[in-house]
């Protein structure tokens, strides 16, 4: 028998919102199944259970706003009496609904919207189209039965844009992100004593490789650097365990894995940074897969609690925007961030002669409580030489 509980998704988050139940009572969950849908600040986040069992009874109710850590529904582990959980004393606290969030959802049906008969749809689903001004009519559901369910409402409004949303709506939720982010990388600065190193790598050998590899295959299996640099990066860390975990309740707790935190900035404006899990052991064609898989589910707006929660370490890389090197700050609970700069032909002195080469300034951010610029140093060495044998990636 156990609790699930409203997860952290991240350190810039105090609350979430209940938006959807995926799962009902009496359902059978398995580990890593979704169970409901939360709303933060960076939008609707699809949360993992993770443990088996029966859904015993749900402790929240949709449009409630609750703390991180409390509980939200009853899971009752294989094996376990029906009704073993009376024996469990009360989760509190536990926010009242909006009068608008009926008590318990009503089954999906048609119901009667703006005189007419709408679509399919479930009631989170309603209001948020409601909200931001969409047709449901226009959508093609994804739930039950062809329901029109939260998280399609929340795709189309990301990839509508200003077009489908009030100028006041999308401010708010933009300034509401922004707020978060603000207030996460303000507790860094404030509480993480940073330092900052900086190296110009040659890259020119991974650009080599990688045009031959593009050159013989497909477009859909073809590379982007970003992907022998997230490689590259992932594969480095394994040697410098220091940089790679997290700082909770005064100890540095170094992770077994390298769950690789990938900044991605969202169309409808903001950031988040969600993990592509054991990135080391990914062979390069994987990473690139998990690469493109994760950036175009978080630009549509779906993304697990998990891969925000989990990331040991960042990488942020700004060289499709053209600037030179970037000076990142590190997201909390973590306590390395790694950043890289656009790819630009530089004369370059190789043996006795100065020729032309690709260079990329790459610069680490690092937390001074559990590593210092010696380690720090040898880090962004690794990864350099770990770009120079793009064979091995």
């Amino acid at each position: 028998m156990g609790v699930f509980r409203m997860p952290s998704l991240g350190a810039d988050m105090e609350a979430g919102t209940l938006v959807e139940w995926l799962k009902q009572p009496g359902d059978t969950v398995r580990s890593g199944d979704i169970i409901a849908v939360i709303e933060t600040q960076k939008g609707a986040i699809e949360v993992e259970v993770f443990e088996s069992g029966t859904l015993e009874r749900h402790l929240v109710e949709v449009g409630a706003t609750v703390p991180v850590g409390t509980g939200l529904a009853v899971i009752r582990s294989d094996g376990t009496p029906a009704g073993a959980h009376n024996d469990l004393p009360p989760v509190a606290p536990v926010a009242v609904a909006p009068p608008s969030a009926p008590a318990t959802p009503p089954p999906l049906e048609r119901t009667a919207l703006a005189g007419s008969f709408g679509p399919k749809a479930s009631p989170a689903a309603r209001r948020l189209a409601q909200e931001r001004g969409i047709d449901l009519d226009t959508l093609t559901g994804s739930g039950p039965e062809g329901a029109i369910v939260f998280v399609d409402v929340e795709q189309a409004w990301l990839r509508r844009g200003a077009s489908v949303v009030t100028g006041p709506a999308k401010s708010s939720g933009v300034d509401g992100m922004r707020a978060a982010i603000a207030a996460a990388m303000a507790r860094a600065k404030r509480e993480i004593p940073h330092y900052y190193l900086g190296h110009s790598v040659d890259v020119s050998d991974s650009l080599d490789w990688m045009g031959r590899w593009n050159d013989s295959h497909p477009p859909a299996d073809r590379l982007v650097f970003s992907a022998l640099l997230a490689k590259a990066v992932a594969l480095a860390l394994d040697g410098f365990a220091e940089f790679n975990g997290q700082y909770r309740d005064g100890q540095f707790h170094a992770a077994a894995q390298v769950h690789l935190g990938i900044a991605i900035a969202l169309r409808g404006g903001g950031l988040v940074a969600p993990a592509i899990h054991d990135a080391a052991r990914l062979s390069l064609p994987q990473l690139m897969t998990a690469l493109r898989d994760l950036t175009n589910r978080v630009r549509a707006g779906r993304f697990r609690g998990s891969e925000l929660a989990d990331s040991t370490v960042t990488l942020t890389s700004l060289g499709e925007r053209g600037v030179d090197w970037v000076q990142p700050v590190i997201y909390p609970p973590q306590v390395a961030i790694i950043g890289a700069g656009a790819i630009q032909r530089r004369p370059w002195l190789v043996g006795d002669s100065i020729v032309p080469r690709e260079i990329c300034q790459l610069t680490l951010a690092a937390d001074h409580r559990v590593s210092d610029g010696h380690r720090g140093g040898l880090l962004l060495r690794e990864i350099e030489a770990r770009l120079q044998a793009p064979e091995a990636l």
